[in-house]
């Protein structure tokens, strides 16, 4: 698959660039943000991928979360995707703000009319990182996986469903139980349809419960005055229970007042989760 650059930029002696390319999942044209540390002139790197929340692109992330020092520091390759196939002409793709366009929810779909092409969930999984490791000189056997609030959902369900794909994972205000709360009620019905039993394979919370890979190390972030946590749509304590239950480690940080659901918030604490994939990337 031919990669086009669309834009790079010289950032703490790596390279933050961004390229466009067709994808044969989502049957349209994809934009990814990389960043190539300066270690990477010289061998091959871990790859650590984000995944961004409702509306965005891949451009929210790269312009604002502040990582590429950490990047840099430790040597990693930080991919980021956009977040739904983009300029399909699917009837009602762009009415909603939660559904559709920018929110392709990290699921394969099932139902007409968005089965062709939202598939985000194969994405992520295989087209992408086969795309990366063609492209790029990194080491297929260190990747790792991170996302915000729709994307901390996917970076959760990719690397439960997934055992050992991924050497660790981490969140900022994930949504943990879509089945419970209303924007996964919204998206997983018009993707998957009305049978609930099929929307549990995209939940982190019931994915918990049947985990038996190798361990696997959670770090979540969470501002205490999240609009979204308040208002039900997130619902942490629900997958730390199901984690507990199971006995699998995750460290929840409940961080103070005033933290929100915004890209200051993930600025803020960025440093700690590339270092949480570092240690175990580096191994």
């Amino acid at each position: 698959m031919a990669l086009k650059q669309v834009s790079s930029n010289k950032c703490f002696e790596g390279f933050q660039k961004v390229f466009e390319h067709d994808s044969a999942e989502l049957k349209c044209k994809m934009k990814f943000g990389i960043y190539l540390p300066p270690k990477a002139e010289t061998g091959k790197c871990p790859v650590l991928y984000w995944l961004s929340g409702l509306t965005c692109t891949e451009q929210n992330f790269i312009t604002k979360a502040g990582f590429q020092q950490a990047a840099a520091e430790h040597g990693l390759i930080v991919v980021a995707p956009d977040t739904s196939p983009r300029g399909c002409n699917i009837e009602g793709e762009d009415e909603s703000w939660d559904f559709g366009t920018g929110a392709g929810f990290y699921v394969d779909a099932t139902e007409d009319p968005w089965k062709t092409n939202y598939r985000m969930y194969s994405y992520i999984k295989d087209e992408l990182p086969k795309l990366i490791n063609a492209n790029f000189p990194t080491d297929p056997e260190r990747m790792s996986i991170f996302g915000h609030s729709m994307g901390g959902h996917g970076a959760l369900i990719l690397a439960l469903k997934n055992p050992g794909k991924y050497k660790s994972v981490s969140a900022f205000a994930p949504i943990c139980n879509p089945i419970q709360c209303q924007w996964g009620k919204k998206a997983l019905g018009g993707y998957l349809g009305p049978d609930t039993s099929k929307w549990e394979a995209y939940d982190a919370t019931q994915l918990v419960k049947a985990y038996s890979g190798p361990r696997l190390d959670i770090l979540i972030d969470q501002g205490k005055d999240d609009q979204f946590l308040s208002a039900g749509q997130l619902l942490p304590d629900n997958f730390i229970a199901a984690c507990t239950e199971q006995k699998i480690p995750v460290v929840f940080r409940l961080q103070q007042a005033g933290y929100d659901h915004s890209y200051f918030f993930i600025a803020t604490f960025i440093n700690d989760h590339i270092k949480h994939h570092a240690k175990y990337l580096s191994a």
